[in-house]
């Protein structure tokens, strides 16, 4: 049997030495991949395109084909929907933004100051602040409320978690982890996971939201869309018996698991499974049909995933036709086409998105002055006297 290693502070059962020596290397490769290209402007689409998806798919969720069609025609004719000049985003926007402040509070002090012990107040006084905010008012998941009432109670996170729970509240609002500039691979994805992990404790939530972020970080550095599906099914390869103890602690333990390896593992084997449909459904594609009825419905974080990265592999360099497709669905439309939106902004940039759809989105003003110093490749972002909290 093969023994545990530590590698780079990490709870690693290998596949192979070799994968054990690429894991030790990923910390540098991060850093030299981060001194290329990337696209430019693509921390700000991906957020904008990530809050154009939702605002799209917000009217249209528990929709199913026939009302979307009589109320909407066809799917290519999805406008934004914008009322008294703003267009209205769900909890997805809204938590999203909270993980993007949280970031921000902490990589005032440099990216290396990012650690679970800096990283996990911050995200919990953020959800608190969402939690407690007057605009908390456009049907927030039942997970993330019960466990940000907890986080507010001030109980260790692994206690407030749902442990259960792999809803897609826990993917939806990960994308900025995967913008922060500066990040080593290892910060990137235990920030990602624990992010997640503060409200949905199932392992499958936890590599779905690591998978997200590095889907967005991917794509920000130029990945080409058809390389993705095979890049990030070697990423959850690579990272299947991965526990990152540094930032979980003992949640695995908490979830009743023996073994903290197998029980991440269980979570990459369901997040490998979805990229396989993603696969299938791409050999024969039909952007006709329901994706949701194609891939999933995505109420649960690998289905959101997967449905969002088909809707945007059918249309890797038509972005509004990504989320237009992704919103006239019949599951989770606001938080697929989220994700889809996200996706396509990091992968086509900074002309991506209709200029009156994004001065039109709710929490715009908010949104960049954070993420645009992002796009130079500068984590610290503006912290002007206009900062407050969602």
């Amino acid at each position: 049997m093969t023994q545990p290693i530590a590698v780079h502070g990490l709870h690693i059962v290998p596949d192979s030495l070799a994968q054990a020596e690429s894991l030790a290397v990923l910390d540098e490769l991060t850093e030299r991949e981060w001194r290329r290209d990337t696209v430019k402007g693509g921390s700000t689409a991906a957020i904008f395109g990530l809050a154009i998806g939702d605002a799209l798919g917000y009217p249209t969720e528990f929709l199913d084909i026939a009302r979307l069609t009589s109320r909407y025609g066809s799917w290519r004719q999805l406008e934004l929907p914008v009322h008294s000049g703003v267009a209205r985003v769900s909890d997805d926007t809204q938590m999203t933004l909270a993980v993007i402040e949280a970031l921000a509070d902490v990589a005032e002090h440099g990216v290396s100051s990012l650690t679970a012990a800096t990283v996990e107040p911050a995200l919990r006084a953020r959800f608190v602040a969402w939690l407690r905010s007057p605009d908390n008012n456009r049907a927030p998941g039942r997970t993330c409320l019960d466990a940000c009432a907890a986080l507010e109670r001030g109980v260790p996170w692994q206690e407030a978690t749902v442990m259960a729970s792999k809803g897609c509240g826990a993917n939806m609002r990960v994308a900025p982890v995967g913008l922060l500039p500066g990040l080593t691979a290892e910060q990137r994805a235990g920030t990602a996971q624990l992010q997640a992990a503060l409200t949905h404790g199932h392992p499958t939530a936890l590599a779905a939201s690591d998978l997200t972020a590095h889907a967005v970080w991917l794509l920000t550095h130029n990945c080409h869309p058809s390389e993705l599906l095979p890049r990030l099914r070697h990423y959850g390869r690579s990272a299947r018996r991965t526990y990152h103890g540094d930032w979980l602690g003992d949640l695995a333990q908490r979830a009743g698991a023996a073994d903290p390896a197998a029980f991440i593992a269980h979570g990459w084997d369901e997040t490998l499974a979805a990229l396989d449909t993603v696969s299938a459904a791409l050999d024969r594609p039909d952007p006709e049909r329901d994706p949701c009825e194609v891939v999933g419905a995505g109420w649960i974080a690998e289905e959101a995933l997967a449905t969002a990265l088909y809707c945007f592999l059918l249309f890797p360099e038509e972005p509004v036709a990504v989320v237009q497709r992704a919103a006239f669905s019949s599951g989770d439309s606001d938080s697929v086409a989220a994700l889809a939106g996200a996706f396509a902004g990091a992968s086509v940039g900074g002309s991506a998105w209709p200029a009156d759809w994004v001065r039109a989105l709710e929490y715009g003003d908010r949104v960049r002055p954070l993420v645009s110093f992002w796009d130079s490749g500068n984590p610290k972002s503006y912290r002007g006297p206009s900062r407050r909290r969602a």
